[in-house]
């Protein structure tokens, strides 16, 4: 059977990579899986989108501070362990300057830097009262910086410090509904990450180290002061919580 030139033509547009060949040219099957795997098979995996990896702030003001001698503290050492003598009394202290600077130094992971910062915020929130309010504002930067850290120590420190501070003050869960959008982000990740020891103990229950179980200790803290609109937004940013009260 005669074919015509066009019918010729076509016969020789099946192309492969690198040249034009005819269909008359029989292609090795192992060929064609080559390209094949060449063109779909061998791309690179998507590289991890890492959001559990911890991520470095840089230098804290609150270190910058304490090595400077701005604090009226010091270092005090008894039968209990080490503690923070304060130079003044905790409730005649400038809120507004202090605090937000020692929320500024939950990021620290380093002695004495750490201890004087997370024993520091608990001291001004045992004896703030009044005073811790108005500064909630200013609390929120610092706070959302110390949960991106993503580093297990400062969660820990951060969400204890967080269970504190709604039950410090009248009003302070209320006032931190607002701002559910920037410190509960970093919590909806960790939710579900509690260490699992196989058969062993679970010694980090002990010593409150476990982040999942105190996220969910947070999340309830912040439902139960929050207010009556608190489980929603909480919802809102974590849909897998339930409701600590309704159930």
């Amino acid at each position: 059977m005669m074919k015509t030139r066009q019918q010729e033509s076509c016969l020789k547009k099946v192309k492969l990579p690198g040249k034009v060949v005819s269909l008359r040219e029989r292609v090795p099957f192992t060929h064609e899986v080559n390209i094949f795997e060449k063109n779909n098979l061998m791309k690179p995996e998507p590289p991890c989108a890492g959001a559990f990896k911890e991520r470095n702030t840089g230098g804290t003001s609150f270190k910058k501070f304490y090595e400077r001698g701005d604090f009226p503290i010091a270092l005090e050492h008894d039968t209990k362990g080490n503690k923070i003598a304060w130079k003044v009394e905790i409730e005649k202290l400038d809120y507004h300057h202090y605090l937000p600077l020692f929320f500024d130094g939950l990021c620290e992971t380093t002695h004495p830097y750490e201890f004087f910062a997370r024993q520091g915020v608990h001291d001004m929130l045992e004896h703030g009262g009044s005073k811790i309010l108005p500064v909630i504002p200013q609390l929120i930067i610092p706070i959302k910086n110390a949960l991106n850290t993503r580093n297990h120590k400062v969660l820990c420190t951060t969400l204890k410090v967080l269970q504190h501070l709604v039950v410090s003050a009248d009003m302070v869960g209320e006032a931190l509904v607002p701002y559910y959008r920037q410190i509960l982000p970093v919590m909806n990740i960790f939710k579900n990450k509690n260490l699992n020891s196989g058969d062993g103990i679970d010694y980090s229950q002990q010593k409150r180290e476990n982040v999942g179980d105190l996220i969910h200790e947070t999340l309830e803290a912040f439902e139960r002061c929050g207010g009556e609109d608190a489980f929603i937004n909480i919802k809102y940013m974590v849909p897998t919580y339930e409701s600590c009260m309704l159930n």
